[in-house]
Order: C-alpha cells, then structure tokens, then sequence
C-alpha cells in the first residue's frame, strides 16, 4: 500500500510545469536545505551557497550508497554571474536578498535552470568519481535536483504510438462504450485525445489483467465534467499500480492534458503486461521444459518476464541450430536471422520462397520474417524497419505475441520432481502478490518480479527500509548485487533484521538465513510487519491530526466506526479487522460514503447476502476506493474471505486520504474522534505514492 503528500502551489505556470511527483521530490530537497542552515532559515541570498552545499553531500551520499572508497570531488558550484542572472530572472520585486526563500522561488530557480540547461543541450559531460559519476559542467551544482526530476527533454516514439494504436483498434474495437471512438488513426495524435476522459486507459487496463476494475466505478457519460474525468484518471492510476505498472511521474493532470510521452508511457507498460500475462510458470507450466534441475527452475522462478521469454527464445533457437546466443530485444535480432531460425522451428508450414536467409537485403528480409509472421496468425507489432532499427520495445511485443500463439512446448508437461515445490495455497500466492505490487509503489531502484526469489540476498528489503525509515540502513556494511557468496547475503539480512528490531517488529525464530533460504513464512511474517510500520508511521507523520501520538490498530478501528456512525448509518459497524460481517462489503462502501458522499452510487450496490452479492460488492469496494484516491494492492477474495491484514490496509488507506485532504481533520486519539480544521499543510512521504494527491493540487 503506499500513499502521497499533497504539494499545493499557488502559482499556475508552476503548477503546469511539474507534475506531483516533481513537486513532492522538490518540496523534500527544499526542506532539507532549510533544515540544513544554521539558523533554520532559507533566505534568498543563501540560495547559491545552499544548493552547491548540497550538491556536494548528495554526491557524498551516492558514493556511500555505492560502497565506494574513495571520497568524490567537491560539485563544482555556478560562477556568481551565473547565480545573478538566475536569481534575476525569477525573483520577484518583493522578493529582496535578505527574506527567507519561498518554497516557489525555490521551484523557479529550479525551472529556470532546466531551461537553461535545455538551452545548453544538456547538464554537460561526465566523469567517474569514486565509482559514481560527477557532472562536470557549471550546471553540476543542481545535479541533486535534475536528476530526481525527469521533466527535461521528452520524444515519443511514432513507431511505437502507430504500433499500439494498433492494438487498441484491434482489441477494443466492440467496447460499447468505444466504439464511436475506434478505430484511431495511428497517423495522428488523436490517440491523445481519446485518452483524456480516462475511459479508454481504464479499459486497456482491464485488457490487461482482467477484472482489475469494476467498470461500474468507470464514469461512462458522453460529456464528462472535470471531476468525473479526474476521478476516472485516479481510477486509472491506482489500478494501472495495482497490476505493476510504474507511475511515480505520472499525475492525473498530465492525463488530462494528454501528455504525450507520460500517455504513451503508461500504454506501453500496460501492453506490456498483457503480452506477458503468460511468460510464467504458473500461466504456462510447460515452461519447465527450459530447466534440467532444481537449481535451474530457481533461477527461472526469479527472472522477468523479459528475461523468461528470452530464454524461450534461446531454447527454440538452439533447436533450429542457431548458433549465437540472443540477449536483448534489440541489436542481437536486427539482421532478422534469429527471427528466421525461430518462425521456422515453430511454424515450418508457414514458410514460403524465397526464403528470409537466402536474401541479403536486411530490410527485405525483415519484411520476408512479418509476412511468415502473418501466415501464422499474429499481430503486427512492428515494421521491417523497426526490426533492422532494433525498437526493443516494439521487438518484445512481437516476441511476446508469437509466444502467446505458438510457444513450441511440450502439451504433456515434463514430469520432475521439483516441479512439486511450484504450487502455493491461494493466500501465500495473493499475499506475495500484495507484497509485490506494494513494494514496487515504494519507488526503489530494484524492480521486484517475486519476492520470495527476489528478496533473498537482504538488498531490496534494505532499500525498502530506507524509503520506510530513512537513515536507519549502514549503507557501508551493505552488499550490494551482484553477490555470489552467501555469506555477504546473509550479512544483508542480519542487517535487515537488526534494524526491525529497533522498529519493535516481532522477530521470533527468525534469523537471516531464513530469508537467504527463502522461507516464504517468515518473509511474508517480516513484509507485513514492515508495510504496517509504514501505514501507522505514515498517519503518526501527520502531526496537525494526531498530534505527534503513536497511532495504533484500534485507533485505525476507532475512526472508521465514527465516521460511520455519524454519517447516519448507526448498525453498521465492525467490531475487528476479522469480524466476518465485513464479507458483505456493506461496511466498507459505509465508509467510503462517509469520507465522500458522492463517491459511491447506491443503486449499483447488492444486500451483500449471497456470495454472488458479497463478490460484486468486494469489486465494487476496491474500484471505489482507488477512485477515490486510495492506493492499494487488495483483491476481491481478500474482502469476502475477510483477510484481516488486507482489512487493515484497506481501512487505513481511506482514513490517511481522508486526513489529508486541504480541509482536513485533527484526530482525537483517545475516542476516534475527528474535528475539522483548515490547513494547506502537507508532509512528504518518500516511501510511496497516491494518485488523489495529485489530482486536488492541479
């Protein structure tokens, strides 16, 4: 689950110039060079010398992180012309050298120097320092700040928009809703525009991971008002996170707008999910014909999806006798050959004269590989010119698509006994699900694929804790990957482990080999301990409602039956996040009606008596939710099964939204009591995102 401070900036060329995102990685870089200052004050005068300050530290910083040695070169600070002319172009006449620096002159000089260094054609040429890199040019000085942001310089693609233009006519043409909308013409940019009520985004999300929205929460109306729009974008973000997407520089605004790179960016990475829906073991169990022991099927079990379908490809290849290895979706397949080798093996009927290989010409020979490709019955992706151009991209949805329609497995699945290890009951697979979307919201470098695989060398729940509880990670006594030697993992789990304790999880019986072998109980045990620590960590930081007090499960409980009571709605209540009644979903759409009348539409709602009811009323509740602006990771089962961890995460996503709206209210923390109050303050939660927060600043 992961949440979102809400940045709220008065000034609107600021307010279109970055996105959410943006301003929450800024709003964090300001208060740390205020609080930096030995008077606890920014003034504008101070502006130069802080920025170049910091840039020095965050060098320092990034050295650590990277277990280098050796000190890094001082960041070269701007010549003191340079600072004049930037602080003269952006301050304002009232804005005098000796006043504090406002959060929004701070976001202009930022703004100022982008342009400058877009100006320029770059941030200037680079050199390793210590291991890392240090920019060289006079822009160094903000190099702390340019690279947090990525607002810069953006392309799009026209091969890849006309390629999933493509997809969407093909696979969203009888959408009712759509119709009238379809087919797109990949030529233009009314892709763009179709996308801007935020219907047609939910839809492909669906296409991807179907049942992932309950299209009731969909706002469907030919003329939607801004609100509708915005919700159905918060929608669309929330669910696009909750199926493994990365959105942490994508905001409502900017789908609103129709941003072209952010658009396409969000379309690419859900196309993507649903070309790779079956690269794995669990959607297509004659995978396992790529391993000959134990060993191999863990290492398989811990790939992407990517790295997976490459190794079918590699697998298919060496039985058509190709000789090379094949290692990305890029160079290594821009001759066509590894194409050629690869369609004959799985479709040898399709083949026609002449042959692809016995023509020299590379883009007669790409052209020769998309009709073979045709024959069998799959989808352009891609153009002969974008095979010879080596489009990674669009090369890796074509593999995928070919994967899809003729994998060249065996039907009968091999029979070896470590394949008995693969099957989990129903809650181990949805928890790691959970665990897994979540982790990825925090915003780590390390993108997680399993987390029973993946988190075992200690590295990824090291960078999870210092996004959860920043500065508590040794950076220097951390191993960083690759690690061939056990021992350095178990090092990095000890670690692990070591700093809990010091958060009070309960750590009974568990040691850091546990983790290092993989123990899927005591991860899950761990994981949970740690995303609860950030949900209460979280509303505990919004100091203005709790007043500094530690917030507590039944605190969490406490509220939610206030506000529900006080709504109207006097025998709904829950006694515990495991009562059983919450399996009828009628609390929980209780709540999210309390928090936000409008938000639910009764007439969509069952009694929640029969199981049938109860599963229409968990889709909805989720939907909802996400709508609203509350991220989270749960699934229908969870609700009707009434998981009680999910119970909480649940409860507690819609009370931090509800507290941390512009108008919001203080919590009373002995009685669940809230008072409203009027506050534009906002805290910055590094650890994650929330797509609500960026819809209300815009």
């Amino acid at each position: 689950m992961g949440f979102d401070g809400l940045v709220v900036v008065s000034d609107p060329y600021l307010q279109r110039r970055f996105t959410q995102a943006d301003l929450r990685v800024l709003q964090a870089q300001y208060a740390a060079l205020r609080d930096a200052s030995p008077s606890g004050r920014l003034r504008i005068r101070d502006l130069p010398a802080a920025i170049s300050r910091a840039a020095t530290i965050a060098a320092k910083g990034d050295a650590e992180k990277e277990n280098s040695a050796p000190e890094p070169d001082p960041a070269p600070s701007l010549t003191d012309d340079e600072w004049a002319s930037v602080l003269k172009a952006v301050a304002r006449a009232d804005e005098r050298p000796h006043l504090d620096a406002s959060f929004e002159l701070f976001l202009r000089v930022y703004a100022e120097m982008q342009l400058r260094l877009k100006v320029a054609g770059g941030v200037g040429s680079e050199k390793k320092v210590g291991g890392g890199i240090a920019r060289s040019s006079s822009s160094s000085a903000v190099a702390f700040l340019t690279a947090a942001t990525t607002t810069l310089l953006h392309t799009i693609s026209e091969s890849e928009k006309a390629s999933y233009v493509g997809h969407i006519n093909a696979y969203l043409a009888e959408d009712p809703f759509l119709k009238s909308a379809l087919p797109i013409d990949p030529a233009t940019d009314h892709i763009f525009h179709v996308t801007k009520d935020g219907v047609l985004l939910c839809k492909l999300i669906n296409l991807a991971v179907p049942g992932t929205i309950d299209e009731r929460a969909i706002n469907t109306k030919r003329v939607l008002n801004l609100w509708e729009k915005n919700e159905n974008h918060t929608l669309c973000l929330n669910s696009a996170k909750a199926i493994g997407c990365t959105v942490v520089n994508i905001g409502t605004q900017d789908l609103a707008e129709g941003r072209p790179h952010l658009v396409l960016g969000l379309i690419s990475q859900i196309i993507k999910i649903q070309l790779l829906a079956d690269v794995n073991l669990k959607s297509t169990p004659q995978l396992v014909e790529l391993v000959e022991d134990s060993k191999e099927m863990e290492e398989l079990m811990s790939l992407s999806p990517e790295k997976i379908l490459l190794r079918w490809m590699n697998f298919q290849l060496k039985k058509g006798g190709y000789q090379r290895t094949v290692t990305n979706f890029s160079s290594d397949i821009k001759d066509s050959e590894a194409y050629a080798c690869l369609l004959n093996v799985l479709a040898p009927e399709c083949s026609a004269k002449p042959s692809a290989m016995s023509v020299k010409d590379l883009l007669h020979r790409a052209r020769l590989i998309l009709e073979h490709a045709d024959r069998m019955g799959c989808k352009r992706y891609l153009t002969p010119k974008d095979i010879i151009d080596g489009l990674p991209n669009l090369n890796l949805a074509f593999v995928a698509h070919i994967f899809q329609k003729r994998n060249g497995l065996s039907i009968q699945m091999k029979q070896v006994s470590f394949v008995d290890g693969l099957s989990d009951d129903a809650q181990v697979s949805r928890e790691e699900r959970s665990f897994r979307l979540w982790i990825n919201s925090l915003g780590i470098s390390t993108y997680i694929n399993n987390v029973f695989e993946d988190l075992r060398n200690g590295w990824v729940l090291l960078e999870m804790i210092d996004k959860i509880a920043p500065g508590s990670v040794n950076w220097k006594m951390a191993n960083r990957p690759p690690i061939k030697l056990p021992f350095k993992k178990v090092e990095n789990c000890n670690q692990v482990l070591k700093i809990g304790k010091e958060l009070k999880f309960s750590l009974v019986n568990i040691a850091g080999n546990d983790i290092v072998q993989g123990n899927k109980k005591l991860i899950l045990a761990f994981l949970w301990q740690l995303m609860r620590y950030n949900i209460l960590q979280l509303l505990r930081n919004l100091r203005f409602h709790s007043n500094g007090k530690e917030i507590a499960d039944n605190d969490i409980l406490a509220w939610a039956n206030k506000k529900v009571k006080d709504s109207g709605k006097h025998h709904s209540r829950m006694e515990s996040f495991k009562d059983r009644s919450l399996s009828s979903g009628t609390f929980f759409l209780d709540l999210l009606s309390a928090v936000e009348p409008r938000v639910v539409n009764w007439s969509l709602v069952t009694k929640g008596e029969k199981d049938e009811e109860k599963q229409m009323n968990a889709s909805f509740i989720i939907s909802v939710a996400r709508k609203l602006g509350c991220s989270i990771f749960l699934l229908p089962e969870d609700i009707l099964e009434v998981n009680q961890k999910m119970m909480l995460t649940l409860t507690a996503s819609i009370m931090y939204w509800y507290l941390k709206r512009p108008t919001s209210h203080s919590l009373d923390l002995e009685n669940g009591s809230s008072c409203e109050t009027s506050s534009t303050t906002t805290s910055d939660d590094c650890a994650s995102e929330s797509s609500y927060d960026d819809n209300t600043a815009r």
